[in-house]
């Protein structure tokens, strides 16, 4: 089998990623790249990474290098992938794709003209929550689906100064996907209407005056979802959630983010009609490292992994990055490339979920109005 040589731009988060690559068997190499030298080298030396590169002008002239795993700051995200791309190179890169319909439209143009690969490293859709969600849906379980809803709370008040008042639907991606991606259909419109006040300091640098944003989409199948997105000055225990509302069954993930989700399920009266009970339940997830190559199935659970006793270690105990999402995420990126296919979350549908998002922003601007979600690559 090919083997693939990786690189790894950005230590912060995405340090998170190294170990993954380096364990992963189609990966001949790994190399990384931040812009603070130091942290680079101290984890260069923690990590026995060989290979570091001291720009990223650096890593595009590598002809050795087939593909570039991007988790730099958002306002970079376009510019980068357009580059990697244009370099002969695939590309994966984090959340969202980018911050206007513009980016998206280049970057879907240097997909087209380098054949690379593109994937948006999208982490809802591959953790143990959305695997278990599938799995009820390809069982039938939930009947006909009626209505998702999906949000985000988290106060990112603290963070790195480019994420200070950006826009929250910006960043919607994680509240977003798991609809787009449940419903099986495309995001055409969208009406978002933006909440409360933030202090003057955090207006200044994307002129949104919202910390809190709430759309309702329309898909292109009639299906309709609601998603809210809190960013700043917010008191709520963080959560990337995903609901799903059936006529048979629903899925709710729990209030916390780490929790259980709750399954309820309808009970037809005793004259075969809708309106008896419901059952309602919290119900635990598997872990889906089968799924996985088995050098890398201990990075579903992190730090909780015990190589003395690695089944039961792998059946239970908390989720590693992301609720167990990072090693799926790394070995979809990589096998599309050697099985010469398009990732799952690939430039079109990374487009439709980040588009969704810009739209949602652009709304809440003009007090809610309905924006059309423009069509990007084959649906």
């Amino acid at each position: 089998m090919k083997k693939l040589n990786v690189v790894l731009v950005g230590l912060g988060f995405g340090g998170a990623f190294v170990p993954i690559y380096k364990d992963h068997p189609a990966v001949e190499s790994i190399g990384i790249f931040d812009t603070d030298a130091g942290i680079m080298e101290a984890f260069s030396r923690a990590h026995g990474i060989e290979k570091q590169y001291h720009s990223f002008e650096e890593i595009l002239e590598d002809e050795a290098v087939d593909a570039v795993h991007l988790v730099t700051p958002i306002p970079l995200h376009a510019k980068q992938t357009v580059a990697v791309l244009n370099a002969g190179k695939h590309c994966a890169c984090t959340v969202p794709m980018a911050t206007s319909l513009d980016e998206i439209r280049d970057i879907m143009e240097a997909v087209d003209k380098s054949g690379k690969n593109y994937m948006m490293m999208e982490t809802t859709l591959y953790t143990r929550q959305f695997f278990y969600a599938r799995e009820m849906q390809e069982k039938g379980e939930f009947g006909k689906i009626q209505f998702l809803r999906g949000s985000h709370y988290q106060d990112m008040a603290n963070w790195p100064s480019y994420w200070m008042g950006l826009p929250p639907m910006w960043y919607g991606t994680h509240a977003i996907a798991p609809m787009r991606a449940m419903a099986g259909s495309r995001i055409t419109r969208v009406h978002c209407f933006g909440s409360g006040t933030m202090e003057d300091w955090l207006y200044e640098q994307y002129k949104n005056p919202y910390p809190v944003e709430s759309a309702i989409f329309s898909f292109e199948n009639g299906l309709k979802g609601e998603a809210t997105r809190t960013l700043f000055e917010t008191a709520r225990v963080y959560q990337e959630g995903m609901f799903i509302y059936g006529s048979e069954a629903s899925f709710e993930w729990g209030f916390a983010d780490g929790d259980n989700p709750i399954i309820t399920r309808a009970v037809k009266a005793e004259d075969g009609r809708r309106g008896g009970t419901t059952v309602v339940k919290e119900e635990a997830m598997p872990n889906y490292y089968r799924m996985l190559p088995e050098e890398i199935q201990k990075h579903t659970v992190g730090g909780n992994y015990d190589p003395l006793n690695p089944q039961e270690s792998l059946l239970g105990g908390a989720a590693g990055g992301h609720h167990g999402s990072h090693p799926h995420l790394v070995h979809e990126f990589l096998t599309s490339i050697l099985e010469n296919r398009k990732a799952a979350i690939d430039e079109t549908l990374g487009a439709n979920i980040t588009a969704a998002g810009i739209c949602a922003h652009l709304s809440a601007m003009q007090d809610g109005a309905e924006i059309e979600v423009p069509a990007f690559g084959k649906a």
